[in-house]
């Protein structure tokens, strides 16, 4: 978010936490791109804030419920408030439990591979409706042939990550089927080393889909750590997941910090894979 929506989204968080009785002397900023998270003090609630029309925030709270609801290792929505979306000013907010960090910030890779295990072995059993994972590829294969929204974009670059989207996405989809419940992100920055173990967060990406496109957005350490995953399947995953973030930086809206610098990066690495 723009500083100035971030001043807003404070002051809305603040008015809604008073109004659920939660104090809050200060509201720390522990991520801001696209959407806003914030660390409420002294309550220790986090505040995730978006724009009102981003409409999955409710997704995100009820597979939220759910998962911690079955014991899945993920961040429990905050205790004592009721689990729902509240709209102020805007936006859109939704509460968790916070967590200290604790450990070392590089997970070891088969610390990770058992967390990601034991969240897909929880999902498989919380019937959750979700978006297949090709929903989200052609997403961003909509972004990628949109113009007007990725004009920095040359044109043989536009043509190469949509052909690597639709090849891909077809081609993984046609290898596995519709698969099971997902995180749909479970990168570094979505696991959480916590007293209580690892744990994931941002639920809001959760697709179905195979078990190896999950696997994609983790260190390539993680994967010998999981027998039974099907190598090229992952392979296949590892490309496309690469072109999925690098569209996202693409778009002229993007609010990662040095979006376009790491997405200049990936599409390098897209062509070199690719031979051109």
């Amino acid at each position: 978010m723009q500083a100035s929506e971030v001043t807003r989204a404070r002051a809305a968080v603040r008015s809604t936490a008073s109004a659920l009785g939660l104090r809050v002397d200060s509201a720390e900023v522990l991520h801001n791109s696209n959407k806003l998270t914030l660390r409420l003090a002294p309550c220790d609630v986090v505040a995730r804030v978006a724009p009102a029309t981003d409409r999955v925030a409710g997704f995100e709270v009820e597979v939220g419920r759910r998962l911690a609801g079955a014991g899945c290792p993920v961040a429990a929505l905050a205790p004592g408030l009721e689990p729902r979306v509240h709209e102020r000013d805007g936006f859109a907010i939704t509460f968790w439990t916070y967590y200290e960090p604790v450990g070392p910030a590089e997970l070891p890779p088969a610390d990770y591979a058992a967390a990601l295990k034991r969240l897909h072995t929880g999902m498989r059993a919380v019937g959750v409706p979700a978006p297949h994972f090709t929903d989200r590829v052609e997403q961003a294969r909509r972004l990628v042939a949109d113009r007007a929204r990725t004009p920095a974009l040359t044109e043989p670059d536009r043509r190469l990550l949509g052909d690597t989207l639709r090849d891909l996405g077809r081609a993984i989809a046609g290898r596995c089927g519709p698969g099971q419940l997902l995180h749909g992100e479970p990168h570094p920055g979505n696991l959480l080393a916590t007293r209580e173990g690892l744990l994931f967060i941002d639920l809001e990406t959760c697709c179905t889909g195979p078990v190896e496109f999950d696997l994609a957005h983790a260190p390539e350490e993680v994967a010998a750590h999981c027998p039974g995953v099907d190598r090229e399947t992952l392979r296949q995953c590892r490309t496309l997941v690469l072109a999925m973030i690098t569209a996202w930086r693409w778009d002229r809206d993007d609010q990662l910090p040095d979006g376009r610098r790491l997405g200049a990066e990936w599409l390098a690495r897209i062509k070199r894979a690719d031979g051109t």
